[in-house]
């Protein structure tokens, strides 16, 4: 009986007319000393159980997000002529790294049905719960802190940057800054046809420190005794070597 069960939910359940076959061009990053940044190539095809539709078009999307953290976004203002912090606001989780990547205009591609469902959007992918009383405008803290990080490079909304060719074959590429978090970084690719999602494939890339950058990192953490007085040793090898240069080139 219990066989006939499952047989029968499976037959009743839709098939999917358009799915998503994915491919990255890697699935790790190595974080060493000399790190300057990366590229990563996401590429794939989409499977189809029906021909084309042609009522619409297809877009593709592709999102890239770090690890998420809390953070603190303080605002500045001139009290009795210094400068000052009068505001913060802590924003719940905002991942440390974000890019969004659209075969076509995100206005075009997505609906804000489908970004308030998947949260696709940059400002719909970080969550700030409560603010202050206080604060009458806590939404600016947000926009403040997406304007800074993508000056930093670590926020991206990369329209048009997905190649699509013949609704079938697609590939984007995200750079990735040097100034990465360690952890898993989820890779999401969404189909959408008039705005909605048809599909979503989900994946991640692991970025993590190798070498010395390990080393150093799980020295830190797990021994931090021994690591700050390491430091201070270095700092004082590199002070007594410079002088002793200097001394020498007098001479």
């Amino acid at each position: 009986m219990g066989r006939w069960l499952v047989l029968l939910l499976v037959l009743a359940a839709p098939l999917r007319a358009e799915e998503v076959v994915l491919g990255l061009s890697r699935d790790e990053v190595a974080i060493t000393a000399t790190f300057d940044g990366s590229e990563i190539l996401v590429f794939g095809a989409v499977k189809r159980e029906a021909p084309i539709p042609d009522e619409t078009d297809l877009d593709v999307i592709i999102t890239l997000a770090g690890p998420s953290e809390r953070v603190t976004v303080r605002r500045k203002a001139r009290v009795a002529g210094i400068w000052a912090n009068v505001d913060a606001v802590e924003v719940d989780a905002a991942p440390s790294f974000y890019a969004v990547l659209s075969s076509a205009p995100l206005d075009t591609a997505l609906n804000a049905v489908a970004d308030l469902r998947y949260d696709i959007t940059i400002p719909r992918a970080i969550r700030s719960v409560g603010a202050p009383m206080t604060v009458q405008d806590a939404e600016a803290f947000t926009e403040a802190l997406i304007r800074i990080r993508e000056r930093a490079g670590l926020y991206q909304v990369l329209e048009n940057a997905v190649d699509l060719e013949e609704d079938t074959l697609f590939r984007g590429r995200v750079s990735l800054p040097a100034n990465l978090t360690e952890g898993p970084y989820s890779t999401r690719i969404f189909l959408t046809r008039d705005g909605s999602v048809v599909d979503v494939y989900e994946t991640e890339i692991a970025v993590n420190k190798v070498g010395l950058e390990r080393w150093l990192y799980e020295l830190s953490r797990n021994r931090p005794l021994l690591y700050g007085l390491m430091s201070l040793a270095i700092a004082i090898a590199a002070g007594w070597s410079a002088s002793t240069a200097f001394r020498l080139l007098q001479r």
